[in-house]
């Protein structure tokens, strides 16, 4: 593919720009714009193979004026739709709108896909000043009332018109986008509107470089071997590797990522150490530093109250939760309310198992937050005959990433190739080539495995390209995964912990349903769904990682090749529902937490502390369980897409437990159920009601029962 040179539109959005300030026109400063525009990747298509973005030529000198070339041209472009003298209609209005952003999304899509794996001083620096840019474009577009009228005049004959389901979807997101984005608004509060939405633009990504600099920041530093008692000899070698690269050679060195961090909670005998690597981690972004983020968070509360307020809502979470499946916090907290009874009920059965083990072992301490993880999998051990160090040899990240790409064949026909000529943005990337079962090109799947300081922690999923038609051709996907596991030592390959495989099965459940996506429109394919239905095609695919069939095939021991033991893959299904008071109830109470925070009903600025101590003692957590997330570290919320929305994971987990019944009853690789489920979930993106969608595939409603029997709790 040949590249196409667009200098001469960057001349007249330079212009243009000028004009619409009413500057003078400077030609050395547009010269200067073409000119970095001869060199930069983003000015031309790429001609790369698929249009992969082309990593190593992109600078990152290049982002900035990528930036404002797109939001000029953005502006450009809807400017452009305001003045079109024909009647408003669902083509020259509501598409030309959804085709709009082209270049910027462009942009987009291939720096905040860096930000979270490759960050770094300079892209942080970019970030900050390109943030309250592309807010200020967000209101400039929502708030542009010469658009939001054509919008209008074509959402009020809605019912004139003949549209497909996806077609009406669209106009009426739209439609209401204004709306919710302060179309209705006067001029003073619309003024009042961009400086809230400016405000919290850089507030979320103040907390979220905060975050950063302190997961990276602590390090504990062990130089007595006797220190590491109980810990596996892989975790040993991972943590005198983590020790090198830190300045510390002939130590070793654990920190707050995860990877580093569980295992010493499971295994290490030494309790201090192990409270001061657990405290290391609860109070990131609460040790009253530079990096506090307590501040921050009761600030965007406020803020968050204040915007939702403005725009005629109760609370934040009225806001929010109107554009999701449960429609209202009051929904949400019946389900939470529902759930959380029996959990902590179970939590509390589980600390007090806790402690007559410390008891019978002489111990003479009550059962605190850092003894959990170690004391349950010792009873696991006890109870079920299994540990983790038991199951990781079965479990290679090479094998579990092929037993992934084995149970999607398996399902519907998707294959993968690896491609070792393609661009990467890091040398950790594996790129795949995924093929339909007819041989047809699918999209491209990337997968970024390891743990690395530039990274944020978590795993996620996203995409640098999405699937769509609007623009007369199929456009393909190219769907990444991002995860933190640590890094192989020596001749030995990463091997996984039981939970470590699940989240690689739970990440590719995300990546399957980009990649599967069969729509028209850019903003519904994919991924495009309301927070609390997003999550239940990646907790569906975690089910298969633990079927007999599915573990023959890629669970093999790495240094002998042999199969996972009946024995022992019985043991796993038999621990399933082990520990599941305090899974539940740690996830539970983050969930409250979040809804507490987004259903404040005052501006008034609530000291992060003692709001969340309130919180807690409010809904009776008990002491020796924290929640999930706390408030100085929970960037879901504050410094991502989940404010008043970390409840979707549970709510998700409603729909997947009902859909994971009617896999089992019919077979778990039952093809009739894999293409309606494939038909009905995974291609059809937000192209029409999420739970219109559920029955068209399951022929009825998902109940919670379903989800309350799988974690083993009882409501009675």
């Amino acid at each position: 593919m040949k590249t196409r040179y667009l200098a001469p539109l960057a001349v007249t959005i330079a212009l243009a720009g000028c004009q619409q300030n009413n500057a003078p026109v400077n030609v050395t400063q547009i010269e200067q714009k073409v000119q970095n525009s001869a060199n930069n990747p983003f000015f031309a298509e790429y001609d790369t193979p698929y249009g992969i973005p082309p990593f190593d030529k992109i600078n990152k000198s290049h982002y900035l004026p990528a930036f404002y070339h797109g939001i000029e041209k953005n502006k450009i472009e809807i400017d452009a739709l305001t003045k079109v003298r024909s009647r408003p209609t669902f083509e020259n209005t509501i598409v030309a709108m959804e085709k709009s952003g082209d270049f910027l999304n462009k942009v987009s899509n291939t720096f905040y896909g860096l930000t979270g794996s490759m960050s770094d001083e300079e892209m942080r620096a970019i970030a900050k000043e390109i943030s309250p840019k592309l807010s200020a474009l967000g209101d400039d577009i929502a708030l542009n009332d010469a658009l939001f009228q054509r919008v209008k005049q074509v959402y009020d004959r809605r019912e004139q018109l003949e549209l497909r389901t996806d077609q009406k979807r669209l106009l009426d997101k739209t439609y209401k986008s204004f709306v919710r984005g302060g179309a209705n608004l006067n001029d003073a509060d619309k003024l009042k509107l961009r400086k809230l939405n400016e405000k919290l633009s850089g507030l979320s990504l103040k907390f979220g470089e905060n975050l950063l600099a302190e997961t990276n920041g602590f390090e504990m530093v062990i130089d007595n071997k006797a220190d590491l008692d109980g810990l596996p000899e892989d975790i040993i070698a991972a943590a005198a590797e983590t020790a090198k690269t830190r300045g510390h050679e002939g130590k070793w060195v654990f920190t707050t990522h995860r990877p580093s961090k569980n295992p010493f909670l499971t295994y290490s005998t030494n309790r201090k150490l192990r409270e001061t690597i657990y405290k290391g981690y609860t109070m990131r972004g609460n040790n009253g530093n530079v990096n506090d983020n307590q501040a921050i968070a009761s600030e965007m509360a406020s803020l968050r109250y204040q915007k939702a307020q403005l725009l005629g809502y109760k609370t934040h979470a009225h806001f929010v939760l109107e554009n999701a499946t449960a429609k209202t916090p009051e929904n949400v907290f019946e389900l939470l309310n529902k759930v959380w009874p029996a959990a902590l009920e179970r939590a509390k059965e589980e600390t007090a198992d806790i402690q007559k083990m410390i008891d019978a072992e002489g111990g003479k301490f009550e059962v605190a937050a850092w003894d959990w993880w170690y004391y349950s999998e010792k009873i696991r051990k006890q109870r079920y005959d299994i540990d983790a160090s038991e199951t990781k040899p079965y479990f290679s990240l090479e094998a579990t990433q092929q037993g992934v790409f084995y149970t999607a064949e398996k399902l519907w026909g998707v294959t993968f190739k690896e491609r070792d000529d393609l661009p990467k943005y890091h040398k950790d990337v594996r790129t795949f080539e995924v093929s339909d079962r007819d041989g047809s090109y699918i999209g491209i799947f990337m997968v970024d495995h390891y743990v690395r300081e530039s990274k944020r922690g978590g795993a996620w999923m996203s995409s640098f390209r999405k699937q769509f038609k609007m623009n007369g051709e199929d456009v393909t996907p190219i769907i990444y995964n991002v995860l933190n596991y640590p890094r192989p030592i020596g001749d030995q390959p990463t091997l996984l912990t039981f939970d470590q495989a699940s989240t690689l099965f739970h990440e590719f459940g995300h990546a399957i349903q980009g990649l599967l996506s069969d729509g028209y429109y850019r903003s519904q394919t994919g991924t495009s769904l309301p927070r609390d239905y997003v999550e239940y095609p990646s907790q569906v695919m975690e089910n298969w990682m633990t079927e007999p069939e599915v573990l023959a095939n890629f669970a093999k021991h790495y240094k002998t090749g042999e199969v996972i033991p009946q024995a022992l893959v019985e043991k796993i299904q038999a621990s399933g529902k082990f520990n599941q008071g305090f899974g539940t109830t740690e996830y539970l109470a983050a969930a409250l937490l979040d809804m507490s925070w987004h259903s404040l009903e005052t501006a008034e600025l609530q000291d992060a502390n003692s709001f969340e101590k309130n919180v807690l003692k409010e809904i009776g957590l008990i002491e020796q369980i924290a929640p999930r997330y706390k408030t100085g570290y929970y960037s879901h919320i504050f410094a991502g897409g989940y404010s008043a929305g970390y409840y979707g994971y549970i709510w998700s987990n409603i729909y997947d437990a009902d859909t994971w019944l009617a896999f089992k009853e019919n077979g778990i690789f039952d093809q009739k159920t894999a293409e309606l489920y494939r038909k009905h979930v995974l291609e059809s993106g937000g192209t029409d009601d999420p739970t219109v969608m559920y029955r068209r595939f399951r022929g009825q409603d998902p109940k919670v029962e379903a989800l309350i029997e799988r974690r083993g709790l009882s409501t009675k």
